[in-house]
């Protein structure tokens, strides 16, 4: 999470790749990363416009979108870096430009680029004013455990006293720790007030909201929670095998297993092995040339119709 962001300019996506061009519909466009800038053109074949991406939002992993700015306003480029194309291709969710300002980007309304850089940087917003400039690249570890300056001078005084002094998220119950990962990762409540809930496989990427869809959360969990399985400290353990120990920790390993309260759901028919494989099955979402993981742990047939 702490590469969530970075100045376009120093992106390890467009360095490495400093003149990106690609032709879709009418518009011819190029990406040049040089002398500390990242220059996106446009062009109609008559007219051209230029702009200078100011900042690179994810870590590459499956792509990269870039914010640019104009007169205080905030636009999202039109297209994105997708590490499955190696290339340039149309931003997910963003419809077909209709003139040339629009093929270098939309405009992001001021409460959307707000929530955008809560999620991506870190006191993007402080005493509720909104300074881009000010903030924090990537999600550090105040922006989820709060101001740290007194913890940090109390450790040098004595290690082992927090002190309250910064957010212990290990003692939130389970639903509630759930919600807190989904302020960016998106709730329930994100998929209902946005209607995403209704538009079929793109709610796969709000994991929160999946899981708590699994029969198994019941009213909460805390072997069910975001950080029950991942460490967000480290980078995600992209190895379905290494959480076969989180399921079995809930599941019998065996059906001749003796069932206990550290093990009270009944053990797969199949296997024991790469459980995820099976019952958290990858997603292929149209426009993000990428899967996702779908965290509504379920039975899920081959060629299973995907639930909403």
């Amino acid at each position: 999470m702490a590469r969530a962001a970075t100045r376009a300019a120093d992106s390890e996506q467009l360095r490495s790749h400093p003149d990106l061009s690609v032709r879709l519909g009418p518009y011819q466009y190029q990406l040049v990363t040089k002398e500390g800038k990242a220059i996106f053109s446009i062009s109609d074949g008559t007219e051209s416009t230029t702009k200078n991406l100011e900042w690179a939002l994810g870590d590459g992993s499956f792509g990269q979108t870039y914010v640019y700015r104009e007169q205080g306003k905030y636009y999202e480029s039109q297209l994105s870096f997708y590490t499955r194309l190696n290339a340039l291709d149309t931003t997910t969710g963003h419809m077909e430009p209709k003139n040339l300002e629009t093929a270098a980007g939309g405009l992001a309304p001021p409460d959307s680029i707000r929530q955008c850089f809560a999620c991506h940087f870190t006191a993007s917003t402080t005493n509720n004013r909104f300074d881009p400039d000010r903030s924090i690249m990537g999600v550090t570890c105040e922006a989820c455990h709060g101001p740290g300056a007194q913890h940090a001078q109390l450790m040098t005084v004595d290690p082992r006293d927090t002190g309250g002094l910064i957010m212990d998220l290990s003692k939130l119950p389970p639903a509630d720790s759930v919600d807190f990962c989904g302020a960016c990762h998106r709730t329930s409540a994100d998929a209902v007030l946005t209607g995403i809930s209704k538009m079929g496989v793109i709610d796969v990427r709000l994991q929160p909201y999946r899981l708590q869809k699994s029969k198994c959360w019941g009213k909460g969990d805390a072997r069910l929670t975001c950080v029950a399985c991942h460490d967000p400290h480290v980078q995600v353990v992209r190895n379905v095998a290494f959480y076969d120990t989180k399921c079995l920790q809930c599941h019998l390993r065996t059906k001749d297993a003796q069932a206990v309260a550290a093990h009270g759901a009944a053990s797969c028919k199949v296997s024991s092995k790469d459980c995820a494989s099976c019952h958290m099955p990858k997603i292929e979402v149209p426009g993000t040339h990428t899967t996702f993981t779908d965290h509504w742990i379920r039975i899920s047939p081959p060629g299973a119709a995907y639930p909403n």
